[in-house]
């Protein structure tokens, strides 16, 4: 179906909207009436501007307070109609969006109200112009889909139809039933449709909708549910996002703008209006690369992790580290820094040090994973490589990570040192075959790694601070992971946003942060968790390695033997090596941190009895604890 975006919902100049609206895909946009009156542009530039950018003017909006109302305050209303409606021919639009009245003249009469809004239909028929008239959640009088129905169909106009908006639909809490009176309006009076997601929360619905709405699949609103309805009436308009968020407003219209397209096209295909390519989960993280500009920090901390270096990229600067199923490389390649330490979408300033800049995941159809990547609009990034080098395929994150997408090796091999063209060809049939990404490293000498095998058990990003909603879309659209809900934590310069994305099994797990401030995207950590058997065992290994593990305050070990009961000498292990503790109904939890180097920290953890959570009620210490080391 057609799309289209309200210029409401972009930050910037109207041209600026604009350009971006129309890079992002969109086929048409919703004038909003403060970005026309702002510009120095015409209302015949603006039409000019936006044919030359392939963008269909699809509404302009709104007029407010217009019915229900005396004849004076009415007969001045008719009076502003008369030059909306000539500015909408002038910007070669055909429909005007009406409000339901908030004034304090408006009565509460629905005979009034239809008469009066017939008249303003005879004026728009003049100048070959349409009313969409919407019910606004607070309106004055009208404040339902339904009553603002009643009363369209009550005045009985050809130029006079209703909008729906899902905001102002769903945000008052309406019971699936009854959306059902959606399928009584006839499409072809439903003149226009205007779609918007919001997360639940309990505020003054007018606060909520100026500030929180955010894009379909980004809230807790059955927008899906609302456009089948919707669809099933008969509407064949555009699906078209009006968007007041404060975030949005102030981020960088371009990102945004592909960010509410994705999220179309994600919603057509919940509503059974678009096929894309199938979802490929991610079945396991086969590595993470860090970039460096200074590896002996890197191989430093890794070492004393029991990690050992195995293999070295036959073309690049790229070393790869194991340990047990846990693989990261370490790339100090001067190509790879401006990509991982520039920040050109975070706003942020280049920092030297070491960050996590790509995740490699295990897919068990890679080509199609990247198929269903660059249909939701997710940037394919080109690979420098040489000719031998496994064809692996990549796509940036929206906070800029590369994602590659790498086969799953049936037999669970790992080992690099096996990927050797030296090989004896009689072993073959004896050896497992190996990923093809590890066939780039070849083997160098090594001392076996001892200790504790770790897996990854988790990655944690955090996001910069204006697209939190878009990276929690993009990992479960794009990657088909599930979603929970987000949590804040007490962070001691605001509050810290999370939400876990996972597959099904927890194989793959990623918690997405963000700061509680703009200036967090400076200095925005990443980290690894790596699962052990024994957690204790290995931080206490990590440290005799010369390791240094993140101080907890003992205030918070008192506050734990308050809470819970351990076994003798139990909680003094924990205390000693820096080990917090959380439980849910599944089982138990106990994680450690290492100090950060550069932007990146490991986390050892030891999940017993299907614990489910990421220890989220410890995350206030361990964020209190960084902020004191720092």
């Amino acid at each position: 179906m057609r799309t289209s975006i309200a210029t409401v919902s972009l930050s910037g100049s109207l041209t600026e909207k604009l350009t971006a609206a129309s890079r992002a895909g969109f086929h048409g946009v919703e004038i909003f009436e403060n970005d026309l009156l702002a510009s120095p542009l015409t209302p015949e530039d603006i039409r000019a501007r936006c044919a030359d950018l392939g963008l269909s003017i699809d509404l302009y909006q709104p007029m407010r307070d217009i019915e229900a109302v005396p004849p004076q305050e009415f007969a001045r209303n008719l009076r502003r109609a008369r030059h909306k409606f000539e500015l909408t021919r002038r910007l070669g639009a055909d429909t005007v969006l009406v409000c339901s009245s908030v004034s304090p003249l408006a009565e509460d009469d629905d005979a009034l109200a239809a008469a009066q809004l017939s008249r303003l239909a005879d004026l728009a028929q003049d100048f070959g112009v349409k009313i969409a008239y919407e019910a606004l959640a607070w309106g004055r009088h009208v404040n339902t889909y339904d009553h603002a129905w009643r009363i369209v169909e009550a005045a009985d106009h050809p130029a006079l139809g209703t909008c729906l908006d899902s905001f102002h639909i769903l945000a008052r809490g309406s019971d699936p039933k009854d959306l059902e009176g959606i399928a009584d309006i006839p499409g072809e009076k439903i003149f226009f449709l205007q779609l918007a997601d919001a997360p639940l929360m309990a505020m003054d619905v007018l606060q909520w909708s100026r500030h929180y709405r955010c894009f379909p699949g980004q809230g807790g609103l059955d927008v899906t549910g609302l456009l089948r309805h919707v669809i099933a009436a008969g509407y064949r308009g555009p699906l078209s996002l009006e968007i007041f968020n404060d975030v949005f407003r102030q981020a960088e219209a371009g990102p945004t703008a592909l960010d509410a397209h994705r999220s179309l096209l994600a919603l057509q295909e919940a509503a059974g209006l678009a096929a894309l390519p199938a979802p490929v989960v991610p079945t396991g993280t086969a590595f993470v690369e860090l970039v460096t500009t200074d590896a002996e920090p890197a191989s430093t901390l890794l070492g004393a992790l029991g990690f050992a270096r195995t293999a070295r990229h036959r073309s690049k600067p790229v070393d790869l580290w194991q340990q047990g199923e846990a693989r990261v490389l370490v790339n100090t390649g001067p190509a790879a820094l401006p990509r991982a330490l520039g920040f050109a979408r975070a706003g942020g300033t280049p920092m030297d040090g070491t960050c996590l800049a790509a995740i490699g995941l295990e897919s068990p159809d890679p080509a199609g994973a990247a198929r269903r990547a660059e249909s939701l609009l997710a940037p394919v990034l080109p690979r420098r490589r040489a000719p031998e080098d496994a064809p692996l395929e990549a796509v940036a994150a929206p906070d800029g990570t590369e994602l590659f997408f790498v086969a799953t090796d049936a037999t669970g091999a790992t080992d690099a040192t096996d990927a050797t063209d030296n090989a004896d060809p009689a072993d073959a049939a004896d050896r497992p075959r190996l990923p093809s990404w590890t066939a780039d490293f070849r083997p160098v000498e090594h001392t076996e790694a001892a200790g504790h095998s770790y897996r990854v058990d988790h990655l944690a990003l955090t996001q910069p601070w204006h697209q939190f909603d878009e990276a929690a879309l993009f990992h479960r659209s794009v990657l088909g992971l599930d979603g929970r809900e987000s949590v804040d934590l007490a962070d001691p310069y605001g509050l810290f946003r999370s939400r876990a994305v996972s597959n099904t099994d927890g194989s793959v797990r990623i918690a997405l942060g963000v700061g509680p401030a703009p200036t967090d995207d400076v200095s925005r950590t990443q980290h690894i968790a790596l699962a052990t058997d024994d957690v204790v065992a290995a931080a206490r290994a990590f440290r005799a390695a010369g390791g240094r593990l993140l101080p907890i305050p003992a205030n918070y070990y008192d506050d734990l033997a308050a809470r819970y009961e351990f076994t003798d000498g139990e909680l003094e292990t924990y205390r000693e090596l820096g080990i917090l503790y959380d439980r849910d109904a599944h089982g138990e939890f106990r994680h450690c941190y290492t100090e950060t180097l550069g932007r990146v920290f490991f986390e050892l953890v030891q999940r017993d009895g299907g614990y489910q959570g990421y220890g989220a009620q410890n995350a206030p210490v361990r964020l209190a604890a960084q902020h004191t080391v720092r």
